[in-house]
């Protein structure tokens, strides 16, 4: 569990400093690559894709979540051999970082800030991209290990 501990610490820390120095110094846009890739100061109300629910209702799935992924971690965790690869508890705690990173901004002022624009996908933040690629781990390893593992 010290893994998933680390992961969850260094995730919420660099998503916390991220949109706090974005609140700061972010005021419009910044291309990056023309109009297809920059930095875009955008305020979300909601949780996904800027998807929202009545007030209450959010919060109570973000918690069921965030306690269902701490669950999942912790008998991850617990099944595993010591000599283990770490990449499944490095996953969780990304997930469980970025969310709190996420609920830590929310917080603040109500809002989660987003501010990374690529193409049409919605904008986006650092606590979103350390749960997305813990999920993307996760998924992964899912599937290495159901059909490369099982089947050599």
């Amino acid at each position: 569990m010290r893994i998933v501990w680390a992961s969850i610490i260094v995730s919420a820390i660099l998503s916390i400093i991220a949109a706090t120095a974005v609140d700061i110094w972010l005021s419009g846009r910044i291309a990056i690559v023309g109009s297809f890739v920059g930095l875009q100061y955008a305020l979300n109300p909601g949780i996904a894709w800027g998807i929202q629910f009545p007030s209450g209702v959010q919060e109570g799935l973000i918690f069921v979540a965030l306690i269902t992924v701490g669950y999942m971690a912790w008998k991850t965790c617990k099944s595993l051999p010591p000599t283990s690869y770490p990449l499944p508890p490095i996953a969780y705690g990304m997930i469980i970082g970025g969310g709190m990173g996420n609920i830590v901004d929310r917080l603040r002022d109500g809002y989660v800030t987003d501010y990374v624009q690529i193409g049409t996908f919605p904008i986006f933040n650092v606590a979103d991209t350390f749960v997305t690629i813990g999920v993307g781990i996760l998924l992964f390893e899912a599937i290495y290990t159901q059909y490369v593992i099982r089947n050599t």
